[in-house]
């Protein structure tokens, strides 16, 4: 090949190269100025109250993803998950077993502490766009949960594996209960940034502040999370009762034992005057 045809080849090379960096330049230049997506949320209400004759309600969660380039509602550019979760407890748990012909607890084990109620909804199966070390880091689902057995079983010593028996029943019997809850298309895109869930709370919830979470994600990735908090407060006749069984324990036991004989005085009258007549 002559020095023409070095030259010749050199410079179709520089000029294509050039006009790929032209055309790529620009794009790259801009996704860089493209300011980061964020989610903005909030619940429909900060309070509700727990009287005697609470049913159980609905509490609203919804938001916008800031920055959203999400063509539509349709498309599922982003991924988004609510979790409300109750205030965390110890608990023991039992298990039965038949011996000598009679059921009795033969293995307990006692969890440091797990959430008394925990509902998760999301834009689809969490298990479709999240990767587990996300989900486990920010306890997203029932399976990521961090449930640690504290100190020895009261009843046997269960190996690992029944430790993980143990922690399934634990879930499932919270489930029977509607205090574990989930909806794999319980939240909605409305456009193309606006979004809502909506989570039940069922007359059994235990009173105590609700953390409510919500996190953006895309492509597996975590973008942004947004945390509020929801209180359940006793109120009426239930707080009345409550606070003094609470603050003044020996004349609410009194007063209990005086209104149970009173009533039972008044059966007894009742009674003796159906006989007479």
């Amino acid at each position: 090949m002559g020095l023409k045809a070095i030259v010749l080849a050199s410079a179709v090379v520089a000029s294509a190269t050039i006009a790929w960096l032209a055309a790529v330049a620009p794009s790259q230049a801009q996704n860089a100025t493209l300011p980061v997506e964020s989610v903005e949320a909030d619940v429909s209400t900060r309070s509700v109250s727990i009287t005697s004759g609470f049913t159980g309600t609905e509490i609203i969660i919804f938001g916008t993803v800031e920055n959203s380039r999400q063509p539509s509602a349709e498309a599922g550019t982003y991924d988004v998950v609510v979790v409300v979760e109750g205030t965390p407890a110890p608990a023991v748990v039992r298990k039965k077993a038949r011996v000598g012909g009679l059921w009795i607890n033969t293995e307990s084990i006692r969890f440091a502490s797990f959430p008394s109620y925990y509902a998760i909804a999301s834009t689809r199966p969490i298990d479709e766009f999240a990767e587990p070390d996300v989900l486990n880091k920010n306890e997203i689902g029932f399976s990521h949960i961090r449930m640690v057995p504290s100190g020895r079983a009261y009843i046997g010593n269960p190996n690992p594996k029944e430790a993980l028996e143990f922690r399934d029943a634990v879930i499932r019997l919270k489930q029977r209960d509607r205090l574990y809850v989930t909806a794999n298309h319980g939240v909605i895109f409305i456009g193309r940034s606006l979004f809502r869930s909506t989570i039940t709370l069922p007359p059994n919830v235990p009173v105590g502040p609700l953390t409510a979470r919500v996190y953006l994600l895309k492509d597996g990735v975590l973008l942004s999370s947004y945390q509020s908090k929801v209180d359940l407060e006793r109120a009426g006749l239930e707080r009345f009762l409550h606070d003094a069984a609470i603050e003044r324990p020996l004349l609410y036991a009194l007063s209990t034992i005086l209104l149970a004989a009173l009533a039972g005085l008044s059966a007894a009258f009742a009674f003796q005057r159906a006989m007479a007549s």
